[in-house]
């Protein structure tokens, strides 16, 4: 079914949600209210695990009880997160919102893009998914705006400011329309089940372009997230000069918004080798610059690439799932992710404590991996 209805209220849920008015201090808000940076990674850690557990089974449960429902109880579930993290003041408070988040993140997880897929026309599908990403990461930017102007070290008033947009989030969800029938809802079998993950995994240029895609996503949060505050150090930028580059590279990731319409100028092959080649190029400059304005915009060229292409990838996966159970199908996808990401983000760590360029270098080698994964695919598509 085509349902604009549904596209307009996704789009204003990851607008609220992206709306994380304490994320430049979400660190310093916890330590304030009592944690120690080695507790809040113990809390992350087990966060991490949480979310690979329920992972699998809200999927099969969101395609039985029907994604409009699922995302009802996961926005409900954000809030009630919120509402913690706004109140908290102890590890085991803070434990108790990592568990709320943690149900939530597991059930949007493919229900969000299987409620965008089945509302959208399909050869729009990759537009409205860049457009997707790029609401929430224009919430991002908003809240950022706004803490920087208004809020400063009032910590508690970003988070009960935060609150507010999780449940305008959750009201929005209450407009969704079910873009999946209850005839075409059965209870939950092993059978079923067992057969849609052994296709799956017999699917073995799918597979590789999924884990190749993750090897690419996990390179390019690598870079943007942890390696490019070090590179900034060596290039003598000053704290309030990392302030206004996090501004550009997150400026940088709206262009997800233009995914769909550049894909179909240039094609899908054309596309991705443009978009990897600037990741790549961005990578291996960051190894011999000492430029702080280079530094920011190969930073900036890895964040938006990794932007354009994300919605590229959904799509691809998306097109891929020819059973009803689509949801299941996306958290089977979402298992190997996370599998692939674990091993990488061990990896690429392992190569920043050689050496800064060293991880450069391996995130480059992620671009190329990548390209061969989406040949892989393609080929074995148009067979």
């Amino acid at each position: 079914m085509n349902s604009r209805r549904n596209i307009v209220l996704m789009y204003a849920i990851a607008l609220l949600q992206g709306m994380v008015f304490y994320a430049p201090i979400a660190s310093l808000y916890r330590q304030a209210a009592g944690l120690t940076l080695g507790q809040i990674a113990i809390i992350e850690g087990i966060s991490y695990l949480m979310c690979f557990a329920m992972e699998l089974p809200w999927g099969i449960l969101a395609d039985r009880i029907g994604y409009r429902r699922t995302m009802i109880v996961c926005c409900g579930f954000y809030f009630l997160s919120k509402i913690i993290f706004w109140q908290a003041d102890s590890f085991a408070a803070f434990l108790a919102e990592r568990f709320a988040l943690s149900v939530a993140l597991a059930g949007f997880s493919g229900v969000d893009e299987s409620i965008l897929y089945l509302s959208a026309p399909s050869e729009e599908c990759q537009s409205v998914f860049g457009r997707y990403n790029a609401c929430n990461t224009a919430g991002l930017l908003l809240a950022s705006a706004v803490y920087m102007l208004f809020i400063g070290e009032r910590y508690r008033l970003a988070a009960l400011i935060t609150m507010i947009a999780y449940a305008l989030a959750a009201l929005a969800a209450l407009g969704l329309k079910e873009v999946r029938p209850a005839q075409e809802r059965a209870l939950p079998s092993l059978r079923s089940f067992t057969r849609l993950l052994r296709q799956t995994l017999q699917n073995r240029p799918l597979i590789i372009f999924i884990s190749a895609f993750t090897l690419f996503r996990e390179a390019g949060q690598m870079v943007t997230v942890w390696l490019n505050q070090n590179q900034y150090l060596r290039c003598g930028m000053t704290s309030a000069g990392m302030g206004l580059a996090h501004i550009a590279v997150t400026l940088g990731m709206l262009s997800s918004a233009r995914s769909g319409n550049i894909t179909q100028r240039l094609g899908i092959k054309r596309f991705a080798v443009l978009a990897l080649c600037a990741s790549a190029a961005g990578c291996i400059a960051l190894m011999f610059t000492r430029s702080p304005w280079l530094s920011v915009f190969c930073v900036a060229a890895v964040a938006a690439s990794g932007a354009l292409l994300a919605p590229l990838a959904s799509a691809i996966c998306n097109r891929q799932i020819a059973a009803q159970d689509r949801a299941t199908q996306l958290s089977i996808f979402a298992l190997l992710q996370h599998c692939v990401a674990a091993g990488a983000d061990a990896l690429y760590g392992r190569a920043a404590d050689v050496s800064l360029n060293a991880a450069f270098l391996l995130c480059a080698l992620a671009c190329a991996a990548a390209w061969a994964g989406i040949c892989i695919l393609l080929r074995h598509v148009h067979e």
